[in-house]
């Protein structure tokens, strides 16, 4: 009889012990269940907040002058989108258009040009061990701490001293110095760049330039994406240093031109309407950029995140 409790006391007890563990479960799922639904409410609460101004304006542009100040903010109105956009680029004679050519030629051209500048000095704080090194690193992520405003003025001064205001390479090489590009070239480089590479290839002849360009600039590609596209966010975005630099209007990006658009029409009531619509064409090439680079910039953080 004593066995057959004793048999019968351990077989109650792995049962109260599978129920705990299951009750456990339950918990547990419930609590992952609650986080889930707190984290998709704050995504969803984000997605409002940022998506909000664009819904705004793709409803704003297309109504005409005085309906703008007749109607409901988020209600339509007669549809004039297409009015709107033949003025925006008839006005001035086209400027709008002249505006447009220039951010693309500061953001492309300039994000290219940046993209290659970090990569080349990750690349060589990542492979290359010299004194000073740290230093370096150390003044790179210090560099990040100073907001871009504080050295606008320095800049415009430097700028003008070298003959370059009112130019476009006033504003394409300021922005070749981009300490946080070159600090994820950095954190890229050590990642996805073995050093028994480089070495294989110095003994098989290779240059170091060779061997940066065939080798470094392939490895680093994932990461590179993700530095240009904040490389061009941040020059498509730009309007300090241009309205410092720039005076002659058909230099002008977007931004600045904008800006004047939107502080004129206090005395040309047609502009406000067209200051909208600008902004809303304004959007797209960043959304474009976005999409088209969305899969290199995720698996480029990915990358940028794994130490080899």
């Amino acid at each position: 009889m004593s066995e057959a409790r004793l048999i019968a006391a351990k077989t109650e007890k792995a049962r109260g012990l599978r129920r705990n563990s299951s009750s456990k479960m339950v918990d547990g799922d419930r609590v992952s269940r609650g986080w889930m639904l707190v984290v998709t409410i704050a995504m969803v609460v984000a997605a409002v907040y940022f998506l909000f101004p664009v819904v705004w304006l793709l409803i704003a542009s297309t109504k005409s002058t005085g309906e703008l100040f007749t109607t409901n903010g988020l209600s339509f109105g007669e549809f004039h989108l297409f009015d709107n956009l033949a003025a925006l680029g008839s006005y001035d004679g086209g400027i709008y258009w002249r505006w447009v050519l220039n951010s693309i030629i500061y953001s492309v051209f300039g994000s290219i040009l940046t993209t290659f500048v970090c990569a080349a000095t990750g690349y060589a704080l990542a492979i290359y061990r010299f004194r000073g090194r740290k230093v370096i690193l150390g003044l790179v992520m210090g560099s990040m701490l100073i907001p871009g405003t504080v050295i606008a003025q320095p800049t415009y001064v430097l700028l003008v001293s070298m003959g370059l205001n009112n130019t476009y390479a006033g504003l394409l090489l300021p922005a070749l110095v981009y300490p946080f590009g070159v600090l994820l070239c950095y954190i890229y480089g050590q990642s996805s760049v073995p050093i028994e590479l480089i070495e294989a290839a110095r003994l098989d002849g290779a240059g170091e330039f060779r061997i940066f360009g065939s080798i470094g600039l392939r490895l680093m590609s994932s990461g590179l994406v993700t530095v240009l596209l904040f490389a061009f966010l941040g020059s498509w975005n730009s309007y300090m240093l241009p309205l410092l630099v720039l005076t002659d209007q058909n230099l002008m990006p977007l931004t600045v031109g904008l800006v004047g658009w939107n502080q004129s029409s206090i005395t040309i009531p047609s502009l406000q309407i067209l200051t909208i619509v600008g902004s809303l064409v304004s959007v797209v090439p960043i959304a474009v950029v976005f999409v088209a680079l969305q899969r290199f910039w995720r698996s480029g953080l990915t990358a940028g995140g794994i130490r080899g």
